[in-house]
């Protein structure tokens, strides 16, 4: 009989983060379709007795827990360790974490220490026929494959925004302490603190509900015959700033810094969508002066609601990738949109 483990860390506040209650949703469907497998809930952090109570009426069969100061933050030494520990202590035969940095980063060393095999980036996990099955992408998210695997432990990360957050009401948990006697060695990285950019100046939002794609377009000569590469930044990064939506961009605005022309500075790879399989979930997504790049398109397909801006309307991104086109100049719609939203 299969035991299933839910695997995820607890946020400083004491909660559990939007793809933990995914994840574990996921794993409750699992375990409800493996003939009620018994689902064990595995915690790490210093406030898991908080998290716990707040997912206490899940119908997890049991509540484990590493706590302490050496757990608290991410650091791939303590945290595979746990993850090690919580597994044996479970005797779990299949391990599903979310796909966050934290742990995409440390279950497939962890897989290895057990014994098993890991499957990551699964969207979605079902059974058929009593048999648990994950769907996956592959080659930059053109191909998509279902399979399963007879190897235990089996350990699968998934991806965020593929299931819906597990939504009921707290109560009190059991919780029951698992031990980690850690070397000597897994302190030797030091956790100082954390740094990140100001609010205003953040531009990747993974949980935003619109996705704000701006392409090479907005570099180049404009309808007066000239290039605007200071309104353009303003524009977009007053967006941002005032709608808090995610930036993306396609693979040849963020090569443009290579080739000696006009940027946009603040458009990195990271915000590239597409060609690196990177395929965003957000609920909406507006795209601007993008002219159909085959890997951005796929990359984007994952959007709910995709609208465009585009002056012409027989453009390749157009015709079938947009549900809503608007024939019209991005520079004019940007600068009305901010008004609006600026007076919203």
């Amino acid at each position: 009989m299969e035991t299933v483990l839910f695997l995820t860390s607890v946020e400083p506040d004491g909660t559990l983060a939007k793809p933990a209650l995914e994840t574990l949703n996921a794993a409750l469907s699992l375990a409800a379709g493996l003939d009620n497998a018994p689902l064990i809930v595995g915690l790490v952090g210093d406030a898991a007795q908080s998290a716990a109570n707040t997912i206490a009426t899940c119908g997890a069969a049991t509540f484990l827990a590493v706590t302490g100061g050496d757990f608290t933050s991410s650091r791939y030494a303590t945290d595979a360790a746990a993850a090690e520990a919580l597994a044996k202590a479970a005797h779990a035969t299949v391990i599903i974490a979310p796909a966050t940095s934290r742990w995409s980063r440390v279950m497939a060393g962890v897989a290895c220490r057990l014994g098993g095999r890991i499957d990551t980036h699964a969207t979605a996990i079902t059974v058929t026929s009593g048999v648990p099955l994950i769907t996956r992408w592959y080659y930059r998210q053109r191909m998509v494959a279902t399979q399963h695997r007879a190897q235990r432990p089996w350990v699968i990360t998934l991806d965020p925004g593929c299931a819906e957050p597990w939504n009921g009401s707290a109560g009190i948990a059991q919780l029951e302490s698992v031990t980690v006697n850690l070397p000597a060695t897994a302190k030797r990285t030091t956790v100082v603190g954390l740094q990140s950019p100001a609010a205003d100046v953040q531009t990747i939002r993974p949980d935003a509900k619109l996705l704000f794609v701006a392409g090479a377009g907005w570099t180049k000569k404009q309808a007066d015959g000239q290039i605007h590469a200071e309104e353009a930044p303003k524009l977009i990064l007053d967006f941002l700033k005032n709608s808090q939506a995610s930036l993306g961009g396609t693979k040849s605005v963020v090569d443009l810094s290579g080739e000696g022309e006009a940027v946009l500075p603040f458009m990195t790879h990271l915000n590239q969508v597409g060609q690196t399989g990177s395929t965003p979930r957000h609920a909406k997504g507006l795209a601007t002066c993008c002219h159909g790049e085959e890997p951005h398109v796929v990359g984007w397909r994952f959007v709910n609601e995709r609208r465009v801006i585009n002056t012409d309307p027989n453009c390749s991104w157009t015709r079938g990738k947009a549900d809503v086109v608007y024939v019209a100049d991005a520079f004019a719609v940007m600068r009305k949109l901010n008004e609006r939203v600026t007076k919203k």
